[in-house]
C-alpha cells in the first residue's frame, strides 16, 4: 500500500496516500464529532487549509474531496465566524438600499478576486457580489447557487465581506419577491399542516434501524 506523509495540526503521520483528508485523520486516529457534515462535498463544513512543503502558496479545500498528497501541512477549519445579520424577510423589500443596510462592507470590495481563487465549489464569488451591489438580486441568486456556506472566500478577503450571507440574502430575496409562486410547494405545506402526512410519519419512526437503511439503500431517487 503507498503512503505519504501529512501533517496534521503540526505532527506528522503516514497513511494510505488514497484517502482523502478526512479519511486520513481518522486512519490517524482523530475522532470527527464536527466539521464533517455530509462527507460529499454538500454542506461545506469541513473547510481546510493546507500547504505543500516546498511551495509558498497556501491552499484550501473540503476536507472531504481532497485527497492527501505527500509532506502535506493540514490545518482544518470547522468553523469560520461570518457576519450573519438579523432581519424579517417578510418586513424587507428586494431594493438596491437593503443590501447596503444589512452588508455595507460589500462596497468595499477591492477586486482582488481572492474569494473566487479560493471556493472549492468554483463559484465566481467575486461575481455575484457585483451582482448584490447592483440590486441584481435575481443574478446574484443564480450565480451563487451552489454555495455550501463553508466560508472559506470570507477568510480570505481584505474587505471581511462575508460572502456567503450576501448570497443567501439574495436567493431569500428572489425566493420571496422575484421568482413566481412555486404553488406545488405551497400545496405539499398545508398538506403537512393539516396532519396529510402524521401517520406514515410516525409509521416511518417505528420502524427498526436495519429495515430503515433497507428503505434508504433501496430508495427511489428523483431524477
Amino acid at each position: 500500500m503507498e503512503t505519504v506523509n501529512i501533517f496534521l495540526m503540526g505532527k506528522k503521520y503516514e497513511v494510505p496516500s488514497t484517502l482523502t483528508i478526512m479519511g486520513a485523520m481518522e486512519y490517524a486516529g482523530y475522532k470527527l464529532i464536527r466539521g464533517c457534515g455530509c462527507r460529499n462535498g454538500f454542506c461545506g463544513a469541513c473547510a481546510t487549509i493546507y500547504r505543500i512543503k516546498g511551495d509558498q502558496e497556501l491552499k484550501v479545500c473540503l476536507a472531504c474531496q481532497t485527497k492527501v498528497e505527500d509532506n502535506m501541512y493540514i490545518a482544518t477549519l470547522p468553523f469560520f465566524p461570518l457576519v450573519k445579520q438579523v432581519y424579517d424577510i417578510n418586513k424587507i423589500k428586494p431594493t438596491e438600499m437593503i443590501m447596503m443596510q444589512l452588508y455595507p462592507e460589500i462596497y468595499s470590495c477591492i477586486g482582488c478576486n481572492a474569494c473566487t481563487k479560493a471556493c472549492p465549489q468554483s463559484l465566481n464569488v467575486m461575481q455575484y457580489i457585483a451582482y448584490a451591489q447592483r440590486g441584481e438580486y435575481e443574478k446574484c441568486a443564480e450565480e451563487s447557487f451552489d454555495c455550501v456556506a463553508c466560508g472559506i472566500c470570507s477568510s480570505r478577503c481584505p474587505a471581511g465581506i462575508t460572502h456567503p450571507m450576501v448570497s443567501l440574502l439574495a436567493r431569500r430575496l428572489t425566493g420571496k419577491y422575484i421568482m413566481p409562486e412555486a404553488k406545488h410547494l405551497t400545496e405539499r405545506v398545508n398538506a403537512i399542516k393539516n396532519g396529510d402526512f402524521t401517520a406514515l410519519l410516525e409509521d416511518v419512526m417505528q420502524k427498526p434501524l436495519e429495515e430503515l437503511k433497507e428503505l434508504y439503500n433501496n430508495r427511489e431517487i428523483e431524477k
